[in-house]
């Protein structure tokens, strides 16, 4: 188990869609960018109107996607090392963190923990909508191996899922990122991740986003998918923020 302080959500978007992705990233989520960083400018983070940041941008030559960046603790050769021990693959490393794939593939980092971000200085309160929960689309061979390799990893207790495809893990207070792990019908393949966004009232929040450039791909009895300018599946979930 490694000791996970803050999750960070990444949006990774190809850089030749992600201007207009990242505006409308932030216009959904009631957020402003803040200034580009990194050696081409392929860097920014959404900044709430009021708390601690937990979604960050990322502009890729191709593709995109999700992946999520744990803060931790230990030194990140420790922690590293204890995710290798469960099944994960070093794939990068440098002083300040280390890029892994799960065993099923998903992308995710280690990070050092810096001390920002509480149990009170995420804002849930009076917020209509919340993007707040990574999916984790995993093939059915390898769910079984995946679902238990996080609980272990992070020391969070899985539970059941509204259906039977589902499992979430139960994050400790102050943790801003839900992970929901759900075995889909490909039975290989790598897992890959969308983001969810909880809903008050999910038919306002759909209109939201499509007035700002979304496109509604599917309704389903509890939550809407949807394609963000750029292509990204994301979901709208009825669950309290």
């Amino acid at each position: 188990m490694i000791d996970v302080r803050w999750v960070w959500v990444f949006l990774d978007t190809a850089e030749v869609d992600a201007d207009r992705s990242w505006e409308f990233w932030a216009e959904v989520t009631r957020s402003r960018l803040a200034d580009r960083r990194g050696p081409r400018d392929e860097f920014s983070t959404l900044l709430p109107r009021r708390g601690d940041a937990w979604v960050k941008l990322q502009a890729v030559g191709d593709g995109g996607g999700v992946h999520v960046d744990l803060d931790v603790e230990q030194p990140l050769p420790e922690a590293a090392a204890e995710a290798a021990r469960l099944g994960a693959t070093e794939v990068h490393r440098e002083s300040d963190y280390v890029v892994m794939r799960s065993p099923a593939g998903f992308p995710f980092c280690l990070t050092s923990w810096v001390g920002a971000g509480s149990a009170t200085t995420q804002v849930r309160d009076a917020e209509p909508d919340l993007l707040d929960q990574v999916c984790l689309d995993i093939p059915s061979d390898d769910y079984a191996r995946e679902v238990d390799f996080w609980e272990t990893l992070t020391g969070w207790p899985k539970r059941p899922g509204s259906l039977p495809e589902f499992v979430s893990l139960t994050r400790p207070d102050g943790i801003p990122v839900r992970f929901l792990l759900q075995k889909i019908g490909e039975p290989s393949g790598t897992a890959r991740g969308h983001v969810d966004l909880a809903c008050r009232d999910r038919a306002g929040s759909r209109a939201v986003h499509v007035a700002a450039g979304a496109d509604v791909v599917s309704e389903h009895e509890f939550w809407t998918v949807m394609h963000d300018p750029g292509g990204r599946t994301y979901c709208l979930t009825d669950r309290e923020p």
